[in-house]
């Protein structure tokens, strides 16, 4: 299955909000948390770009007014053009004033994370993560620990989106698994992972970090790396 990758920042955001279907501009007026607004907006003008790039449409604002992003009754983000459904499958993901969004054709199943690695607590580990997650995390040296662990996080929130469940069950019903995680650790390319759900679902899938981002991608069928729409991958220096 071939996937498409793109990420945008809040200084590619247009000023107004003619890119927005009217629908749309509905939803975003009864948002009333600032921060809420603006994830929201540069989630939908990201999946957007994203969108008319596979479509070979324009990519002005006026023009994307007429794709439209409605959110299904899982609450996972469905495309539409013109009204009607455009036969893409994407995923949408926010972290530190950037989106990512990632798309394929047909109907399929597809997730993508977006994270900062950060120190987590001890905590974190053992209320999310299996025990064989937790075993890989222990055997990284403790300064490779905060990347491993968000690695292992990002993977299964793309594991979920791809579900259509998000965070409604138990992500110790996830387990993440990675070929040769410590030789690819620090690898600016795509390198391949797994996640296997308990019932009986399972994504292979795409990670790759870049300084401080990292990125993450499941899919069934089996997806091929991510390919990043016109080169645009924002890099670590981006981050607000």
């Amino acid at each position: 299955m071939e996937t498409r990758w793109l990420e945008q920042t809040e200084a590619d955001l247009p000023a107004s909000d003619e890119w927005l279907s009217p629908e749309e501009a509905v939803v975003l007026g009864r948002m009333r948390l600032a921060k809420r607004r603006a994830y929201w907006r540069l989630g939908r003008w990201t999946a957007k770009r994203a969108a008319a790039a596979c479509l070979k449409l324009p990519g002005d604002p006026r023009s994307l007014c007429e794709i439209e992003i409605r959110a299904a009754a899982s609450g996972a983000p469905e495309l539409f053009l013109a009204g009607r459904p455009a036969g893409l499958t994407i995923s949408i993901s926010h972290r530190a004033g950037i989106a990512a969004c990632a798309i394929a054709t047909g109907d399929v199943a597809l997730g993508c994370d977006l994270e900062l690695i950060e120190p987590r607590d001890a905590s974190f580990v053992s209320d999310y993560f299996t025990e064989e997650e937790q075993a890989l995390v222990a055997r990284q040296p403790e300064q490779e620990r905060p990347g491993v662990v968000t690695l292992i996080w990002s993977a299964k929130e793309s594991a979920l989106k791809a579900l259509r469940e998000g965070l409604r069950i138990d992500t110790r019903s996830l387990v993440v698994t990675f070929p040769d995680y410590g030789h690819a650790r620090g690898a600016p390319t795509w390198q391949p992972l797994q996640v296997a759900h308990s019932g009986g679902e399972v994504f292979r899938g795409w990670w790759q970090r870049t300084g401080q981002i990292l990125r993450t991608l499941v899919g069934a069928p089996a997806p091929l790396a991510p390919l990043f729409i016109e080169g645009c991958a924002v890099s670590s220096d981006s981050i607000v």
